[in-house]
């Protein structure tokens, strides 16, 4: 398939926690599809994908991600999607949760969101085809035992999510949020999940391919939350 041809090409796109896990595989997904792709990482890890951006940004500071986002902008030549995916996880308790992870998890997962929108969303509202991809979590659904923290950071998303898409639609910003079950990525491990615990999980790439298919839909429609869990992980209700 010639460049031209590609489902993304001649569009831009910023994904946070790029150089990892389900932001690794985005990054390479929607690099070939065709996008031109700003990978964001606290150390400014290479995502892996030829021709592909990689920058370090803390998400917990303001300041910082917007001079990130105004540097992406500059060296990519504009914003066409965002993707807000980086987060961090510690399950165990509500009582035994250290406030040190209480608050990197409200930090890093709802602030940095916060952050992430208001700094890149004025250079979507310039877009002629823009999107917001949140990367939240089925724990963004529902409650779960031993999640509670984590759960409560998701849910912030999924709302922002939602809201968003009543304020923005009409002004040409799609937003889709993604809530995935288990993803087979080393996440949280040391932090109350466990390498056995990835048996039959999903791969971060499955996930990657729900976002891109969201970013190529035609522009008259758009998804607003997506669900996607293993066959093998059980029924919460």
């Amino acid at each position: 398939m010639s460049e031209a041809a590609l489902p993304l090409a001649g569009r831009t796109a910023l994904v946070t926690g790029g150089s990892r896990g389900i932001g690794q595989a985005t990054v390479r997904a929607l690099t070939e599809a065709g996008a031109r792709v700003a990978a964001v990482s606290r150390g400014g890890g290479d995502p892996g994908a030829p021709g592909s951006l990689a920058l370090a940004c803390d998400l917990r500071d303001r300041a910082a991600v917007l001079a990130t986002v105004d540097e992406a902008v500059e060296r990519l030549g504009g914003l066409d999607i965002v993707v807000p995916n980086a987060g961090v996880g510690s399950y165990g308790p509500f009582l035994e949760l250290a406030p040190e992870q209480v608050d990197e998890m409200i930090d890093v997962n709802v602030k940095g969101t916060l952050y992430t929108l208001p700094a890149t969303l004025p250079h979507l509202l310039r877009s002629a085809a823009a999107d917001v991809v949140i990367l939240a979590s089925e724990a963004g659904r529902r409650g779960l035992p031993g999640e509670s923290v984590y759960c409560a950071s998701k849910f912030a998303q999924v709302g922002l999510g939602r809201s968003l898409d009543h304020e923005l639609r009409e002004r040409g910003v799609r937003v889709t949020t993604v809530c995935p079950g288990g993803v087979a990525t080393g996440f949280a491990f040391g932090r109350g999940r466990r390498p056995e615990d990835e048996e039959g999980m999903m791969s971060a790439g499955d996930v990657a391919d729900l976002v891109l298919f969201a970013v190529t839909r035609p522009r008259g429609m758009r998804l607003l939350e997506v669900a996607l869990r293993p066959v093998s992980e059980p029924s919460w209700g």
